[in-house]
């Protein structure tokens, strides 16, 4: 999934989502969140509480200063609209079905016209069985080119430029087959 244009925390957050999923052994070696300090911060954890409603759970705080508001029990789908939110919704369903994780590329916009392009690494949680509520999602939420376009003001609206939903092709087996003529 388009490893290479991924910004540096996207792809630490990915590697690291890989190793928690895969064995140690079949995981290449990769970025570390000590590589990225910033990446926590930017990390949240959004909950299915019905069929269109994902609740942020966490948020850190610099995705809560970038979207100007404490994040927790809010619905993660209000920062779309029209369409967009229409396409993310199945998004979000597929993520957690597939147990795969999904990129979406936006351009946030504050009330005043500034703009920031953004990235969204969306990975499916383990469901805990002691836990009620529906599937988890944990989130990356990465502004591309820095947050100083938005002049310190908040984003309120998303507008999606790229959705890369999970990739849930099979490998097919791979046979060779050798044939002699002696």
């Amino acid at each position: 999934m388009l490893e290479r244009t991924l910004h540096p925390n996207s792809q630490t957050l990915l590697t690291a989502w890989q190793r928690m999923n895969v064995a140690a052994l079949d995981t290449p070696a990769g970025p570390t969140t000590r590589e990225h300090p910033d990446l926590i911060a930017r990390l949240f954890v959004i909950q299915e509480e019905t069929e269109n409603d994902w609740v942020f759970r966490t948020a850190g705080d610099q995705i809560q200063e970038c979207l100007g508001r404490q994040l927790a029990d809010y619905d993660f789908l209000t920062f779309w609209s029209g369409f967009d939110r229409q396409m993310l919704q199945p998004l979000l369903k597929t993520i957690s079905q597939e147990g795969m994780p999904g990129v979406v590329r936006a351009r946030g916009e504050a009330l005043t016209g500034e703009r920031v392009d953004v990235e969204l690494i969306l990975a499916p949680l383990a469901q805990t069985p002691h836990l009620k509520g529906g599937s988890r999602i944990l989130g990356l939420y990465q502004t591309l080119g820095g947050e100083s376009f938005l002049r310190g003001r908040p984003i309120w609206r998303h507008r999606l430029t790229a959705v890369f939903p999970p990739d849930v092709r099979t490998s097919e087996p791979r046979l060779k087959l050798v044939a002699s003529n002696d």
